[in-house]
């Protein structure tokens, strides 16, 4: 898969200045003097590479798994097989990047408490940290309800929790809760207008209470991290050819994934910005995620489903919000930081796209309305 490069790794390394086990590239039936590495990527978690192979000119994706993170990589591994077994029976022509295995058979190498995994590159492809046009909004949502729609039949129980109340709104909230017990009378002070803000709106959490057990609201397999980058276009058309990074494929509501790629799509700038004022929805790049989404999943979605659409940007806009101004309470041990009120500044960004939302409700309601007719 061809991932856009950081720049600081435009250069290719050599293997040993990589400081990869020998015994991770033998695994999958190389040697260190038989290939090249990369290092690519804009992700924070797992590090990531790019082998190619110097005997007969393939390319892979060499990639460890961070276990800080994910806890347990067996998970992760356990539910892309489960998935890609699925898929090969029922939708043999979908293109899904699964794990090549080692020499031995193993979803993973694993060596010195390491784990890491071989993917196919898939040639001619493209990934954008950032959207430039809706086209590219249109595309990735499309993908990503392709890839929903696909595994509708799919039975989610067999599938495990790879990150536990990842995307559990509720828990969020009492984490915030909880650091706002916890947290310092100065930490407290200069956060006083989002705290208030953050307690308004948890209605928010009562309303997806209200729908969480209905049996028209099913679990479906979501991929929970569906900003742009996560998804691959074919490097000349921009047409969408798969999603990528399954490390968060789990059982979810949809709201996860429509509701993630509305965070992170309609916005021309990231949670980042400190100009609150720059912080406004893109109406064309609403109008294109909901269509993209809606061509593959809207004879897919449930009448409930269909009515918590523009809900779904709200309690991901919400949920993330919490979770910065969580973060920034118990002191920013998560989100790295390079100034000491980022993470509340990430907040003040989140809760501003939450208004947005709020305030241009109506218009909104009638595009998703004129997509679903």
């Amino acid at each position: 898969m061809h991932r856009s490069v950081d720049k600081r790794w435009d250069v290719p390394r050599k293997f040993m200045e990589l400081s990869i086990d020998k015994e991770i590239i033998e695994a999958y039936g190389f040697t260190a003097d038989n290939i090249s590495l990369q290092q690519i990527g804009s992700g924070h978690i797992n590090l990531t590479y790019l082998l190619s192979s110097l005997k007969d000119d393939k390319k892979y994706i060499l990639q460890n798994i961070n276990t800080e993170v994910f806890k347990d990589p067996f998970a992760i591994a356990n539910n892309i097989k489960a998935v890609a077994d699925y898929l090969k029976e029922h939708n043999p022509d979908y293109l899904f990047p699964a794990p090549v295995t080692t020499l031995n058979g193993d979803a993973m190498a694993h060596h010195n408490d390491e784990y890491w995994r071989l993917l196919p590159f898939v040639a001619d492809t493209i990934a954008f940290d950032t959207l430039s046009e809706p086209k590219q909004a249109y595309e990735a949502a499309k993908q990503f309800g392709k890839f929903s729609r696909l595994l509708n039949q799919f039975d989610t129980s067999v599938l495990n929790d790879t990150i536990p109340g990842f995307h559990d709104l509720a828990w969020r909230y009492e984490q915030f809760t909880f650091a706002l017990s916890k947290t310092s009378a100065s930490l407290k002070a200069s956060a006083n207008h989002e705290i208030e803000t953050a307690l308004h709106h948890h209605f928010i959490v009562d309303y997806y209470h209200s729908y969480e057990h209905s049996k028209d609201f099913p679990n479906r397999v979501m991929h929970h991290d569906t900003k742009i980058s996560n998804v691959l276009l074919n490097a000349t058309t921009n047409i969408g050819v798969c999603v990528i990074d399954l490390d968060t494929l789990m059982p979810g509501k949809f709201i996860s994934d429509l509701g993630d790629m509305m965070r992170t799509y309609l916005c021309a700038f990231s949670e980042n910005e400190t100009d609150l004022n720059k912080i406004k929805i893109r109406l064309p790049y609403f109008e294109a995620t909901v269509k993209g989404y809606l061509s593959e999943m809207k004879d897919i979605l449930t009448p409930t489903e269909k009515e918590l659409i523009l809900f779904s940007g709200r309690y991901m806009v919400y949920m993330q919000a919490l979770r910065f101004l969580t973060d920034y309470l118990s002191g920013s041990i998560y989100y790295p930081i390079t100034y000491p009120t980022q993470n509340l500044d990430r907040a003040k960004n989140q809760f501003k796209l939450l208004s947005e939302l709020s305030e241009n409700e109506k218009i909104l309601q009638d595009i998703i309305e004129e997509c679903l007719s």
